[in-house]
């Protein structure tokens, strides 16, 4: 989901642009010193978390279910060809074991090159898709922190963050998540379905404006 991070992160960007602008502009009166009220996010896990989120992962799995039947497909011949190469006596003919390994290499490849063909147009759906969702997620945050008067919003998504501790009440994720889910109106999957893992890994930056 590194992907899904890098785009995030960018989509992030705009949060924190107006803020960043106008506090470097120059004042017209004289600062005045606030009790700083801190609070933690793990964006890409809100956006994953969220209706939006578990009900989009859902489609584009389901979108992209024969392109995973064709390949397993492929891959078990490719298995079977490599098993029939294995259970060649050791007198078989240079010929015949050539044959065979051939057929297998060209199996092989057309395996590896389906399979990242389909993963690259997976990956680029499934991106597209969470874009949409993390712009929608970012307006909802930016209200809720706003409305609860925090003064510094982190999102700790990224690997590369410098949050080494905090209270877990300091962590708005889940009431993020709440608070799109109410303003989306997007109903939760079914609980028979399959919900996918909030990461095939995740850590995701917000979008900031």
């Amino acid at each position: 989901m590194n992907r899904h991070l890098t785009l995030l992160t960018v989509l992030a960007a705009g949060l924190v642009a107006a803020p960043l602008a106008s506090a470097q502009a120059p004042a017209a009166v004289a600062p005045v010193a606030v009790d700083a009220k801190i609070a933690l996010i793990n964006f890409e896990q809100v956006v994953l978390a969220s209706n939006e989120g578990q009900t989009v992962a859902l489609a584009t799995q389901k979108k992209y279910e024969p392109k995973k039947v064709e390949i397993e497909k492929l891959a078990a011949e490719v298995d079977s060809l490599k098993k029939a190469i294995a259970a060649l006596p050791a007198n078989a003919p240079d010929d015949e074991r050539a044959s065979k390994l051939s057929a297998a290499n060209l199996k092989e490849k057309e395996l590896n090159s389906r399979a990242q063909e389909a993963q690259e147009a997976y990956n680029a759906d499934f991106q597209e898709a969470l874009g949409k969702i993390a712009g929608k997620v970012a307006a909802t945050m930016k209200t809720y922190v706003q409305t609860n008067g925090y003064t510094i919003l982190l999102d700790v998504s990224s690997q590369s963050s410098n949050v080494l501790w905090a209270l877990p009440s300091t962590d708005i994720s889940q009431a993020v998540v709440d608070a799109y889910n109410k303003a989306s109106g997007v109903a939760a999957p079914a609980p028979s379905a399959p919900r996918p893992a909030a990461t095939a890994r995740p850590a995701t930056a917000a979008p900031k404006k």
